[in-house]
């Protein structure tokens, strides 16, 4: 049965427009209370990231949720997996994250943790998306549900950050910037880095509702890369609006993206034989990343891309690491979903290990070169299966001979199909990707 509301990552869209308004809040609230009642008493954990919406929604979820006789517990502007971590500790039966993410302030969404704090099972988010259709009702007078606030919730969540590295760990010593992208990060990012005895500049974590990831953050680095260099800093430490992506700044202003970042956890995990199993990227990890883990005799599996799709992969294989170049990077030996400031802290403990820098350690992995080229077609015909696209598609693969990639996928949201070529040499790849673009195009026309 297929998904009117939720996508890969919850429910998300441009504020008041549907399903993106306070009325469809207040019915999702109650929606949820209603699901989650049926599997007993229920309490549910509500957070937000620092968009201005997200006052208004946090009140009708509030309102939705009570109405179904559901408890609730307000955490305040925190990041998404800090949600995810309560609502496991408080015993909740989910939780509930107001947030879209990297977008700007005109976005908003919902996501839902279960009360083990992974993703939402399918099962219970198609019982919501029923429901959603039921007329709403309100349970009786002295069943309604109970609402407070948890007051220590960032004290909480900093010292289970800090538990993530060994008791007695300093980074005294390392000057590091943190750029906060005026999201749910801004007070307790900080603080971890510091109580962790890192000297550390900050950025963007001034949010008034309206700055949210607005050239800040993970997805706008040029700030962060400019404070580095300025403040003669270690490294650049750049999350974004929710707290699950991370990306980082080496001492020259290099950005290390997340396929990088996920190489030198992989690494030092497999040197201290703590890595079980290998690594989950997916489709768009670079090249570079397989044949490094490949020297290291590191197993590494792709999933579709999305986070969702990441952490799918690890439970079946039972492995513990894996991410995305974005930077979501998941380390389930530490939690239960791609947490930023705990990958942070596991990239920082590798580099301490090695005594190496960023620039440095980084090194081992050498990015291939790769060309994406996105092509428009029309009409109901897929040029993904046209057999002279296939042909074509394997005749590249082929003549790279293991030493490159062709990944030809169709855009979810835009009449395009994706055109990815990669591989050693620059110059082959950008004709191979060429090739390939131009005859999707002439079988489109």
């Amino acid at each position: 049965m297929s998904k009117k509301y939720f996508g890969t990552d919850g429910i998300r869209g441009r504020v008041g427009e549907y399903p993106i308004t306070p009325d469809f809040m207040l019915k999702l609230g109650w929606a949820a209370g209603m699901a989650f009642r049926k599997m007993g008493a229920c309490k549910v954990l509500v957070g937000k990231d620092t968009r201005i919406s997200g006052y208004m929604f946090e009140s009708a979820l509030e309102a939705g949720l009570t109405s179904a006789g559901a408890d609730v517990m307000l955490l305040g502007p925190m990041p998404t997996p800090a949600i995810a971590y309560l609502t496991r500790t408080f015993q909740a039966q989910a939780g509930i994250v107001i947030s879209a993410s990297h977008n700007p302030h005109d976005d908003n969404g919902i996501k839902f943790f279960s009360g083990q704090g992974t993703k939402l099972p399918d099962d219970i988010e198609l019982m919501i998306e029923e429901l959603l259709d039921a007329p709403m009702t309100v349970v009786e007078s002295s069943k309604i549900g109970k609402v407070s606030r948890i007051n220590d919730a960032s004290g909480r969540y900093i010292e289970f950050c800090k538990g993530s590295v060994p008791t007695g760990t300093s980074f005294s010593g390392l000057k590091i910037v943190v750029d906060c992208a005026h999201g749910a990060t801004y007070k307790v990012a900080p603080s971890v880095f510091r109580e962790l005895g890192a000297d550390v500049v900050v950025l963007s974590a001034q949010p008034n509702g309206l700055n949210i990831n607005h050239n800040c953050g993970s997805t706008h680095t040029e700030a962060l890369q400019a404070a580095v260099l300025a403040e003669q800093a270690d490294l650049g430490i750049a999350f974004d609006g929710d707290g699950d992506r991370v990306l980082m700044v080496d001492h020259t202003g290099t950005v290390v993206d997340g396929d990088e970042l996920l190489f030198i956890i992989a690494r030092d995990l497999h040197g201290r034989g703590k890595l079980q199993g290998g690594v989950v990227g997916t489709l768009m990890s670079n090249l570079g990343l397989e044949l490094a883990l490949a020297d290291l005799d590191i197993p590494f599996v792709r999933a579709n891309v999305g986070d969702r799709y990441v952490i799918s992969e690890l439970l079946e294989r039972n492995w513990v690491i894996g991410g995305e170049n974005s930077g979501h990077i998941v380390c389930f030996d530490h939690t239960t979903t791609g947490d930023a400031i705990i990958a942070a802290l596991q990239v920082l403990m590798a580099l301490k290990a090695r005594n190496e820098g960023l620039a440095q350690s980084r090194q081992a992995l050498r990015k291939c070169p790769q060309v994406l080229i996105n092509v428009r077609f029309g009409g109901g015909v897929n040029p993904l299966e046209h057999a002279q696209v296939k042909q074509a598609s394997e005749r590249v693969t082929e003549a790279m001979a293991g030493r490159g990639r062709v990944l030809l996928r169709k855009s979810g949201t835009e009449p395009l199909v994706r055109v990815m070529v990669e591989g050693e040499d620059e110059a082959q790849v950008r004709g191979y990707a060429e090739e390939l673009a131009k005859l999707v195009t002439e079988v489109s026309a």
